[in-house]
């Protein structure tokens, strides 16, 4: 699913957070924009894409710096490589498939941060809570009532009956 931020200026967003403007920072961030829920390889792949050669460890470098400066959120579904969005700040949640790994954003459905109240905070001031739904998306959904139905044995035991 592509989504594009609407005004999204990468230029103005580094300026703003006091990051200096580089052609890796810019192409980082138009990418992750232009594809939300990247891994860093899927984000190298598009900033060579756009600049040519840019090595791995100044890709992870540009993310590192981008998300300490909150102009990116990481996310680290369990099973999954980090992936990184630009929707920031607004305490979102996420929809993983169980089966193919797509990523989906849905509001908080209650209201503002952190939107969930623990029974007990422990003394803890909490600011966001990180909500992950599991489940199989629409695709995985109708793959899975279209495959056909297996006989229960194996493909040995039905070449053994054969005659």
């Amino acid at each position: 699913m592509v989504m594009h931020i609407s005004g999204f200026d990468p230029r103005e967003r580094l300026r703003a957070v006091g990051l200096r403007v580089t052609a890796p920072r810019v192409a980082v961030l138009d990418a992750v924009v232009t594809q939300p829920h990247s891994d860093a390889d899927q984000v190298a792949a598009r900033v060579r894409e756009a600049l040519g050669t840019v090595s791995t460890q100044a890709i992870y470098d540009v993310l590192h710096a981008c998300v300490n400066a909150g102009l990116l959120r990481r996310i680290e579904p369990a099973g999954s490589a980090a992936l990184y969005e630009a929707r920031i700040g607004d305490n979102h949640h996420h929809l993983v498939c169980r089966s193919c790994g797509t990523v989906a954003d849905v509001d908080c459905a209650v209201g503002h941060a952190p939107c969930l109240d623990p029974s007990d905070a422990h003394g803890f001031a909490v600011d966001e809570a990180e909500v992950v739904y599991w489940g199989l998306c629409p695709n995985c959904r109708a793959d899975s009532t279209s495959a056909p139905e297996k006989s229960g044995s194996s493909p040995i035991e039905e070449v053994a009956r054969r005659p």
